[in-house]
């Protein structure tokens, strides 16, 4: 029947690419105590055959009510699911009124297994999930069949997801790239004077082919060039020898 089926996939986000890496239903240890309560309830029930007939209902009353209790409870476990997919990790449980707890994948901060003497003996164990938002249906799944392969799967899952090394700092504070340093504005450009010609770097081929002071050199004499121009004096001779420690304090009348 529709109403006793969780219908697992109707609660993918299907758009989104959400598929179902692992569906985990409860192990069979979980329904011992209610076979045990279920076989108990027969036996009362079939007392009613043997007590006096003026008695026969207390049994049939009582036997019916624990059977249909321990029905109830059977039913219950085989409604509650553990949903593993690529995206989260959630919990489909309850028969009339159905309940949905969900974590993603980002908020799993650690996963604890932790399996009683019994449960190593028959293969079942108890997952404890510490997330950033403590879920509480989703803060302890029992009675879970291959806890160890289960937890293996969970980790993969985030790994594969690229999550693991993020899950939990929310609050780390983004650094953002260096950006380059915005280029530097030529001194006449900053002045209101015209636009002049920029001395063009040396390239390396050129830094390497200069000898010497070479390189200095010709650059000095563009720049004094450069003011000579400014001051509307003559250009000097350009095959004067360079002077590192030279020196000029004349001041520069520019035209207004």
């Amino acid at each position: 029947m529709t109403l006793f089926d969780p219908r697992i996939e109707r609660h993918l986000i299907a758009d989104q690419g959400e598929e179902v890496v692992d569906e985990v239903r409860k192990h069979w240890a979980a329904l011992v105590g209610s076979m045990l309560e279920l076989f108990g309830g027969t036996v009362v029930l079939l007392l009613a055959a043997v007590v006096p007939p003026q008695a026969w209902w207390v049994p049939a009353i009582v036997g019916g009510a624990v059977m249909l209790h321990a029905g109830w409870r059977i039913l219950e476990r085989r409604m509650d699911r553990f949903v593993i997919t690529n995206m989260r990790v959630f919990r489909v449980h309850g028969i009339l009124s159905q309940r949905i707890a969900t974590m993603p994948l980002s908020r799993i901060l650690d996963i604890s297994v932790h399996k009683p003497i019994v449960g190593r003996v028959f293969g079942y164990g108890h997952f404890v999930f510490e997330s950033a938002a403590q879920e509480q249906g989703l803060r302890e799944i029992r009675f879970v069949g291959d806890p160890d392969g289960r937890g293996l799967t969970i980790q993969r899952v985030i790994q594969q997801a690229g999550l693991r090394g993020f899950a939990g700092r929310p609050d780390e504070p983004f650094i953002a790239p260096a950006t380059p340093p915005l280029p530097s504005v030529p001194a006449s450009a900053a002045a209101g004077l015209a636009p002049t010609s920029v001395v063009p770097a040396l390239t390396p081929e050129s830094r390497d082919a200069a000898r010497g002071w070479d390189w200095l050199a010709d650059r000095q004499r563009r720049e004094d060039e450069r003011l000579a121009e400014l001051r509307g004096d003559p250009v000097g001779d350009r095959d004067a020898p360079f002077d590192p420690d030279r020196t000029t304090t004349a001041p520069i009348d520019l035209q207004r």
